[in-house]
């Protein structure tokens, strides 16, 4: 699985959504490729947003129709809005991840993982503070029932993801780190859990063969 998961992060294999994030993705790696600010400063995701702001504005991939009256709630990452009764519509400033990249990976990720709430990434707003966003669009979820976070606990365990501290989880087999999975991350619809809201990090040993 892990030689699977790195052909979709590298654009080999597809997903569901991903040609769009794989573009991205592949063209960031390249255009960061020869920078000497080190991968966890600020300074690379500074230089790293210039770039991708550049893809943007090439590909005409600026977003101004979002109807800001239809929003629905935000947490420290992103902000939800209604687009319509089938599909919601989020802005992700990445600020959870050490690049953009990362972010990326995260959204193959979850695709790759949890097909069913697959991202679509849309296009990217910019806010009054020049706070660049993805926008990202989701299935809208209906709650029936409340979650039962034990039975996402075996669910994942099932999958290889054994939890480390309250909803936070880790694939040893394919060090993958998994976290966030509280009852408003993960919705119940007549008794099937979805996953709408997932924060995958990739450690060293995923790259390792």
């Amino acid at each position: 699985m892990k030689d699977e998961l790195r052909n979709v992060l590298s654009g080999k294999s597809k997903v569901r959504f991903g040609e769009i994030i794989q573009t991205i993705s592949s063209y960031l790696r390249k255009s960061t490729r020869t920078s000497t600010a080190p991968k966890d400063s600020k300074l690379f995701k500074k230089q790293e947003t210039e770039v991708l702001e550049r893809f943007i504005a090439e590909k005409s991939l600026w977003i101004d129709d979002i109807d800001f009256s239809k929003y629905v709630s935000e947490g420290a990452e992103q902000k939800v809005y209604l687009k319509d009764d089938k599909h919601v519509i989020k802005l992700n400033d990445a600020i959870y991840y050490l690049s953009w990249i990362d972010y990326f990976h995260n959204l193959l990720l979850h695709n790759y993982f949890f097909s069913d709430t697959a991202y679509e990434l849309l296009g990217f707003t910019m806010d009054q503070n020049n706070v660049l966003y993805a926008v990202v669009q989701q299935t809208f979820v209906t709650v029936t029932t409340i979650t039962d976070l034990q039975e996402v606990k075996d669910f994942l365990a099932k999958n290889g993801f054994s939890n480390t501290r309250n909803h936070d989880y880790f694939n040893s087999e394919l060090g993958i780190i998994l976290e966030d999975l509280h009852d408003e991350n993960v919705l119940t619809n007549n008794g099937i859990p979805f996953f709408i809201d997932t924060v995958f990090y990739l450690t060293n040993e995923f790259w390792k063969d």
